[in-house]
This record gives C-alpha cells, sequence and structure tokens, in this order.
C-alpha cells in the first residue's frame, strides 16, 4: 500500500493530495484507489477493528492530480455534498494548454454530454447539461505553443475541463482521450481547494502545487 501525503485531518474530515493516475475510488481494473488507500490510513494508524467508514464526497479523474477531501462521518459527508450542490465548495485547477490563448481571461459556457463510450462532447441546450468554468492565463511558453492557465470549475461535469479546452483547439498537453496521443502525463492538477468545514463550521482552504517535473518545470508557477 502506498503512503498517502495527508494535508489536514481531525475526527470529520481528512484532506489528501491525490497522485497521478490513481483511481478516487475503485472500479472495474481492481487497480489500487484512493478511497481504499485512506480507508488503510485510517484503520492503521488509530488501531480500527473492522470496516472504517470513509466517504467520498467528489472525484478527480484517474489521469489527474491534486487535492482531495473525504468525510470520516456520515453526516460530515452529507454536509459537504450539500456544499457541492449549493455551489459552496470552491476547486480550482492548474492545467498546460496546447496554443496561445487569444482571451487571456474568460468564461467558458457550454452543454455537454455523456456518451455510452464514456467520451464527453458539445452538445445542444436540448441534449447537454449547462457547464460553466472561468479560467485565467498565468504564463506562456510560446518557444513551445503552450499556456499554463488557472481554472475555476463552476460546474462539475464529466471531462468538462477537458472537453471545453479540446472543443476550442486548446487540447491539455497530455490528454490521450481528447488532444494529441502522445503517451506524455496529462498536465491537469486540482491545487486548490476551499470549503467550509462540516461541522466547524471555519473556512478551510487548502493549496499543493503539481510536482516539478514533466510539462510543470516549463513553467514558473507563481500565484
Amino acid at each position: 500500500m502506498s503512503k498517502i501525503n495527508v494535508l489536514y485531518e481531525d475526527n470529520h474530515i481528512i484532506v489528501v493530495v491525490k497522485p497521478n493516475n490513481v483511481l478516487s475510488q475503485s472500479d472495474s481494473t481492481g487497480d489500487i484507489d484512493l478511497l481504499t488507500m485512506v480507508k488503510e490510513y485510517i484503520k492503521n494508524k488509530y488501531n480500527k477493528p473492522g470496516n472504517v467508514y470513509i466517504g467520498l464526497v467528489h472525484r478527480l479523474d484517474r489521469p489527474v492530480g491534486g487535492v482531495m477531501v473525504f468525510a470520516r462521518s456520515s453526516k460530515a459527508a452529507a454536509r459537504l455534498s450539500e456544499m457541492i450542490k449549493e455551489k459552496k465548495f470552491n476547486k480550482k485547477y492548474l492545467a498546460v494548454v496546447r496554443g496561445i490563448l487569444e482571451k487571456k481571461e474568460d468564461e467558458l459556457t457550454d452543454y455537454l454530454l455523456k456518451e455510452d463510450s464514456g467520451n464527453t462532447v458539445v452538445t445542444t441546450k436540448e441534449k447537454g447539461k449547462l457547464s460553466k468554468l472561468k479560467y485565467k492565463v498565468l504564463e506562456e511558453n510560446k518557444s513551445n505553443n503552450l499556456s499554463l492557465i488557472e481554472i475555476e470549475l463552476l460546474t462539475g461535469r464529466h471531462h468538462q475541463i477537458r472537453v471545453q479546452f479540446a472543443s476550442r483547439g486548446h487540447s491539455l498537453y497530455g490528454d490521450q482521450r481528447y488532444g494529441i496521443k502522445d503517451n506524455n502525463q496529462i498536465a491537469l492538477w486540482a491545487y486548490s481547494l476551499e470549503f467550509i468545514h462540516p461541522v466547524k463550521k471555519e473556512m478551510m482552504n487548502f493549496t499543493h502545487f503539481p510536482p516539478k517535473n514533466d510539462i510543470w518545470k516549463m513553467f514558473n508557477i507563481k500565484m
């Protein structure tokens, strides 16, 4: 069992860093997943017998890394889920996209549909779900035709960031599904998470930057 990077924990929540290419929760592949890793961590640290309750309240795509919060009680899980529905759960991402964006700051709006194949496509208002995000360009690498951007999700649709940028000719670097199939790691990282503690009612803010390797080392990430 791999060691997990814990940013914060108490009796109600645990905030951890999801590595790239680790599942958020188990699927048919049987590969190790973060939910199981967190359960094992709590079980071993506190010598808990039997099953450990850990509530999954949000997910990151398998190739995507970054900050995630899990609930340690059903009450905390219910309250965090309610915050997500009420859009009081603020997630920000860093991404490297191909090309130099004409607008350095903008809001993107589309209607997205998840197909049976597992792919998500841009479609009509009648068929798709409203999908919105805001972005701003942080840095440009014109010699490699790449841009580092910060993204704030206003809705949480399947593959939303990847599809909204790919549909505009700015696919994410390393996106094997919607971009160039080049076997590079996708450059998408959930670096900031802000929410109200489900029990203490305090504002919680966690930041964790992507590892300084691969494509990220080409940029000076300054926030």
